[in-house]
């Protein structure tokens, strides 16, 4: 389906029209579920060269094809790439949706994880309670995302308390 949808969108709208980039970002998607990571990587470069181009560097969806790059990073093992994807995507969200937008904080809680894989545990642990208050805040105290991140945040002060 989606191979049809790129196609389609390219010969009509042209491969820099930002519906095509969205297509090939949801393609680095696809790919990386599937656990295509080479070819998860190869969409998601396309998709932010274009998005560059087209939105600017600190557009909304530029930011998201970046983020979602820094998880596939991270997926790889490249945590310092991973690193660096995450500062961009939540510098530029902060500065276009705010500090409490759940866009920031997902990008916040993706954080937390990097940093507690990397052995960081104070740094997770900052991470973790502000991506925490501002779920709390976002989406209330039930909502899944909120017990994820209340999850981590307990398993990482068992890891802290051995």
């Amino acid at each position: 389906m989606y191979q049809r949808a790129l196609v389609g969108s390219t010969k009509a709208l042209g491969p820099d029209h930002t519906s095509t980039l969205d297509t090939v970002h949801n393609f680095g998607i696809l790919y990386r579920n599937q656990g295509k990571l080479k070819s998860a990587e190869e969409m998601y470069q396309r998709a932010l060269v274009g998005k560059e181009k087209a939105l600017g560097p600190d557009h909304t969806s530029t930011l998201d094809t970046v983020h979602n790059l820094g998880i596939l990073y991270y997926d790889q093992g490249r945590l310092k790439e991973a690193e660096e994807m995450y500062q961009r995507a939540l510098v530029g969200s902060e500065k276009a949706l705010g500090p409490d937008h759940t866009s920031t904080l997902n990008i916040v809680h993706d954080f937390g994880i990097l940093y507690s894989h990397q052995g960081k545990l104070k740094e997770a642990e900052e991470m973790y309670q502000r991506a925490l208050e501002g779920f709390k805040k976002a989406l209330g105290p039930y909502h899944n995302g909120t017990q994820q991140v209340m999850q981590r945040l307990n398993a990482l002060s068992i890891v802290n308390l051995k």
